[in-house]
């Protein structure tokens, strides 16, 4: 096997393991199995010198836990689960409207006003229901009385029953239908008056993020919304999973999100929602990540960098990326023999971040593997401008 390095690199190499001394005993040999041709396919011995020793650095090989990640991206979107669309209850003229997008508002707090003749309507028909309900009763009670007396007919009293069960369902009626227009029950008995207004409140906390309506608009039921309320401090992020890797997909996974806008910053997800359709033209699946965004810096339609932690590998060989150099397309490390002698040995790798690989096959647990200084081997093995 032939490595090709620079002849600068080499000088630079030999100088700084102290080559350059007169006393040739302290250079370093090299040994060769067999014949030293690079189509032998042997592995090559590189002797040291015990001076150099110290330029080097050695590692032992060791098994560790390694998390394995899958990498893909996706889109900032709003948490659905945390977002109200305003629907009108009913038609009427907007009033004291002061919501904006941008505003945070508070579960409870109030929108604007509706002005409207179905309000008055309303509260009129409960005050009616609530005053035959009384009647009713009155009635209900005499007519008892009399037919302990035998003054009056079981049919009477059966229908003076009937009559004023009628005006209780009449009542929870009209107040179910107050209840639903947040109109205070107890206040229009105490008052006696008749409103036209009605508040309309937000029923989470959360940022006002469209409106639809501004001050005196006519507006009326229907399915378009006219604000809509999004509640940041937790959002979706849906990214593609090719169809190949959705076997290692599972709900309630790890996932770490990043963001060009916050390159330096990782936020916690979890896997929350695997869609059940394959996209036809690029064989992904769209795989929903629940991210804690309680300082609400991730922003809806942000792009976004998805690591997901798919499984965990227990006896895992992991080195530093620089104790791996290639040579002819393959990739092989130095493993020391002795104190002084170190084999080439080719290895099958995978990359991983950090500058870390993982050696899938070549080397053992327990190996000693040059991690530091593989360049200086490397010239000790170069062959001589003569050669």
């Amino acid at each position: 096997m032939q490595y090709r390095i620079s002849a600068g690199l080499v000088c630079i190499c030999l100088i700084l393991a102290g080559c350059g001394k007169e006393n040739s005993t302290s250079a370093a040999t090299v040994e060769q199995v067999n014949n030293p041709s690079a189509s032998d396919g042997k592995d090559h011995i590189v002797h040291l010198a015990a001076s150099q020793l110290s330029n080097i650095q050695v590692e032992s090989v060791r098994e560790q836990s390694l998390p394995m990640v899958l990498n893909t991206f996706g889109k900032v979107q709003f948490n659905e689960d945390r977002t109200a669309v305003i629907v009108p209850p009913l038609s009427g003229h907007v009033e004291n409207l002061k919501a904006c997008v941008g505003d945070q508002v508070q579960q409870g707090d109030v929108l604007f006003l509706i002005n409207s003749r179905d309000v008055s309507a309303a509260i009129s028909e409960y005050l009616e229901s609530k005053k035959d309900l009384d009647l009713a009763e009155k009635t209900l009670a005499m007519t008892r009385d009399l037919f302990s007396h035998q003054a009056v007919s079981s049919i009477a009293l059966q229908q003076a029953e009937n009559d004023c069960a009628k005006a209780k369902n009449k009542v929870a009626r009209t107040q179910e239908q107050l209840h639903v227009l947040d109109v205070d029950q107890n206040g229009i008995l105490e008052s006696g008056e008749l409103t036209s207004r009605i508040p309309v409140r937000s029923p989470l906390s959360g940022a006002i993020v469209e409106r639809h309506v501004t001050e005196r608009q006519f507006i009326q039921p229907d399915n378009s919304g006219v604000l809509t309320i999004a509640d940041l401090s937790s959002i979706w992020v849906i990214a593609d999973v090719f169809e190949k890797d959705l076997r290692r997909v599972k709900l309630g996974q790890s996932a770490e999100v990043s963001t060009l806008a916050y390159p330096d910053e990782v936020f916690q997800a979890s896997v929350s929602r695997i869609s059940s359709v394959v996209d036809a033209q690029s064989r992904t699946v769209k795989v929903r990540f629940l991210v804690e965004n309680s300082q609400n810096r991730l922003k809806p339609e942000m792009f976004a960098d998805v690591r997901l932690l798919v499984e965990t590998i227990p006896d895992a060989l992991v080195l530093p990326a620089p104790a791996v150099f290639t040579e002819g397309g393959k990739n092989y490390v130095f493993v020391r023999s002795d104190k002084t002698n170190f084999t080439d040995r080719p290895v099958t790798i995978n990359t991983l971040p950090n500058q870390k690989v993982r050696v899938i096959d070549g080397l053992k647990a327990g190996e000693d593997v040059v991690t530091q200084g593989t360049l200086l081997l490397l010239a000790q093995n170069a062959p001589s401008a003569d050669e």
